[in-house]
Order: structure tokens, then sequence, then C-alpha cells
């Protein structure tokens, strides 16, 4: 009987959750108060899983790059002080969870958000018992696409990054997984700008709703274990 692979890592932003809309107002909070009109959603929000300097550029085309750096510490007090309040988990991650969750099958979050902005985040979903293991941008001394965060989230848990599966929205996941040997699933129903071509990432899997990885045979089946899937999954719920 086919299985769900034995520990699947997710990126945040864009992957299991649309943070979107609180980062929408984080930068029009900013702009508002240098005497600037709202930014409508959709400009910003093909660049949030880039990241807060990615975002700043969209919120403040006029300013230097280093202006904009310096509003970062700005820009993420701003989101911290609304984290969560109109961020939403995409339809259908739920119950691709629950469905993992029930298969044995275990997962975590490796992210570039810092970790303590992340770590808000799980009690508001009830996920601090369920997260296996949570990776930030902050967290070690290199970040996605360095293969490091997921290297260690792996060793976390117990398994080898090859026996692992990592989901995520932008390019720089599949980046990632590739050079950490993992086997990857480019999210398509997360942030992208226009011309992102996530056919030129080499993901192993492209899902076009969590919905579509409902089932265990549309993942990529971690390199090296056996054939035999549920045996894989019992031998990781074991460790």
């Amino acid at each position: 009987m086919a299985a769900f692979p034995p520990v699947v890592l997710f990126d945040l932003d864009g992957t299991l959750l649309d943070t979107a809309p609180d980062f929408v107002v984080t930068a029009n909070a900013m702009r508002q108060a240098r005497g600037m009109q709202a930014l409508a959603a959709e400009r910003l929000r093909p660049v949030v899983s880039k990241g807060s300097r990615a975002m700043l550029a969209v919120a403040f085309p006029q300013m230097a790059e280093s202006e904009r750096h310096a509003l970062v510490p700005e820009f993420l007090d701003v989101y911290q002080s609304l984290i969560g309040r109109h961020a939403r988990l995409f339809d259908g991650i739920a119950s691709m969870l629950h469905a993992l969750e029930q298969a044995g099958s275990r997962w975590g979050i490796v992210t570039n958000k810092p970790e303590y902005l992340a770590r808000l985040i799980l009690p508001q979903l009830g996920w601090e018992q369920r997260c296996a293991v949570l990776i930030g941008g902050d967290t070690l001394a290199e970040r996605k696409p360095h293969p490091l965060p997921l290297q260690v989230a792996a060793q976390r848990i117990g398994l080898a990054p090859q026996h692992c599966v990592y989901v995520g929205d932008d390019e720089r996941d599949i980046q990632a997984a590739s050079a950490a040997a993992m086997p990857s699933v480019a999210a398509l129903w997360g942030y992208r700008p226009d011309g992102d071509d996530p056919t030129l990432w080499q993901a192993d899997v492209m899902a076009a709703t969590p919905a579509a990885l409902l089932e265990p045979a549309a993942w990529p089946w971690p390199r090296g274990l056996r054939a035999d899937r549920t045996e894989a999954v019992q031998s990781a719920q074991r460790r």
C-alpha cells in the first residue's frame, strides 16, 4: 500500500500560510506614516516569498537600496505587532497536514522568516506540538538557498536529508532542496512575480494546489528508502 513520505518539510509564507494580507497592512502602515497612499495588495503579493527587502522595494521604490535596508527593523516591528491578524491557511493545507499525520508521517517548517516571528505563528494555529522542527532564516549561519537549514532540520528529526521531502513556493526553496539532495515539491499556489517560471526550477514534482498532495502517489518518494513506503513510514515513527 502506498504511503506518504515519512518526513515532509515546508516553507511557511506562500506555502503553508497566506501571509500576504499581514504584509500589505504592514507596508501600508509605513507608507501612511510617511504621507503616502496605500499600496494595492496585488502589487506586494507576488514578492512576499522574496522577503522583507523585496517587499520594501515594492513599497518604497523611490528610495535608494541602502535607505530601504535601513527600514527592515521597522518593517519587522510593525509586522510583529499584527502578525497573524489577517493571515490564513491556504485552502487545502489543513486537510493535507491531517492526511500526513493520519498516515504517521511527521512534518516541520524551514523558512527564511526570522525564527522568533515564525514561532509566534505556531500557537495561533495550534501547531506547537504538531510541528516536529522549526528552522528560521536567522537560526543558523546560512539561510535558503543554502542547504544547511534543510540539512539541520532533517538532522533534528533524525533522518538523512535525502529521506525527507521539501515543499516550497520559491526557486530558492527548490535550490536549497537540490543542494541538500532532498526531493522537492514546487508549490504553485504560492507567491511568484511575473516572469518567474517554476518549470525551470527543476523540482521533482509541481503541485497546483494543496489538494493535489492528498494522494500519496502525488509525492516524490525520498531517495534511498525501500520501495515499501508503508514500512519506511513505520520505521520513521519508531525513531
